[in-house]
């Protein structure tokens, strides 16, 4: 692994039918997980075959083709992106980019690996980074991911930290499960400079359960919290869906990603790249692009750079994500690790 794609000279920019402009590319580089979070995937998952995944050099080309196109952020998710094999080498390969076509490389990880990685990032231009967390108590912890190690979590947020990443805290808010614990989220992330934002659960493939009974509206949390906080309405944004508050008491920022109760799809500016080569143009739609076809089918970029553009063509207004709870089953049949968190 020592060539990188080569440089594409830069097209009209990605506009989707609403006039939104496509500027961010989440990429899955692995549906597998070394967590077998409660809301996320089953205990007992059957994941894709090594051989169906793109290699690293192909997500190198697509990402670069994306950048071409005028994307200027790049997120690296899974799955837990890094479990997967040789993985640093992407990162390093994409951040040629930084400076030119991309302002930003960044990744979401549950921070297990961070002990071994984080300087790495850091060196590799990733300036910052989201860390899954859902609760501080270590029997509720190993409660939600089954097989998550709480102090190798907190080792992974030391070493990001000393590595001079900025952090950002994300905890899926879980009805009576960790709904107790937001104010002591809250103070921990801003006792430690991080942001933090709350999720609401999304209704994404089967995980052996009632979803339904883990629904926690964030409209009631906002609500409660403001028994305690004094939230401030801020025009702060990150690039992705999350609308933020400045808690007065503690000068920190809180973010509310809410699928559920307030769609963000007026101004979606996302789409989601899977190990396999399958573009998604929305998280709660099913209709998808096949990119591995054309990125295989030449050496040159031409029928890859059509298929991007025919895709973004067929980008929707906005999702259809619906708790049912007459069928209990998920709006969407496919994990979200298999599309990119």
């Amino acid at each position: 692994m020592t060539e990188y794609a080569r440089p594409i000279a830069l097209r009209p920019a990605l506009i989707d039918p609403f006039g939104r402009h496509v500027s961010y590319l989440r990429v899955s580089v692995t549906d597998r997980c070394d967590f077998r979070c409660t809301y996320c995937m089953s205990e007992h998952m059957t994941f894709l075959p090594k051989r169906d995944l793109l290699t690293l050099e192909e997500l190198d080309r697509l990402c670069t083709a994306f950048i071409a196109k005028g994307v200027r952020k790049l997120r690296i998710t899974g799955g837990e992106p890094l479990v997967r094999k040789n993985i640093l080498w992407l990162f390093q390969a994409l951040s040629r980019h930084l400076g030119g076509g991309l302002d930003e490389l960044t990744l979401t990880t549950n921070g297990s690996q961070l002990p071994r990685f984080a300087a790495e990032l850091k060196h590799a231009g990733v300036r910052r980074i989201n860390i899954s967390l859902d609760t501080l108590k270590p029997d509720r912890f190993k409660a939600i991911t089954r097989w998550g190690d709480f102090g190798q979590v907190m080792a992974g947020i030391d070493a990001a930290e000393k590595a001079g990443l900025a952090v950002k805290l994300n905890a899926v808010a879980l009805k009576g499960l960790n709904e107790d614990e937001f104010d002591d989220l809250i103070a921990f992330a801003h006792g430690r400079g991080f942001d933090l934002t709350l999720i609401e659960t999304m209704p994404m493939g089967d995980i052996e359960g009632d979803r339904t009974d883990q629904y926690l509206p964030l409209s009631i949390v906002r609500a409660r919290l403001m028994d305690r906080w004094t939230l401030e309405d801020i025009p702060f944004r990150t690039g992705g869906p999350a609308r933020y508050v400045r808690i007065k008491e503690t000068g920190g920022r809180l973010g509310f990603i809410t699928p559920m109760t307030h769609n963000f799809c007026e101004s979606c500016n996302r789409v989601r790249l899977t190990c396999t080569g399958t573009l998604y143009m929305c998280l709660g739609q099913d209709d998808a692009a096949d990119l591995r076809l054309p990125l295989r089918a030449s050496p040159d970029d031409v029928l890859l750079m059509s298929a991007i553009d025919e895709a973004i063509s067929r980008k929707p207004k906005g999702h259809d994500f619906v708790i049912d709870r007459r069928t209990k089953q998920p709006a969407v049949s496919r994990h979200m690790s298999v599309t990119g968190g």
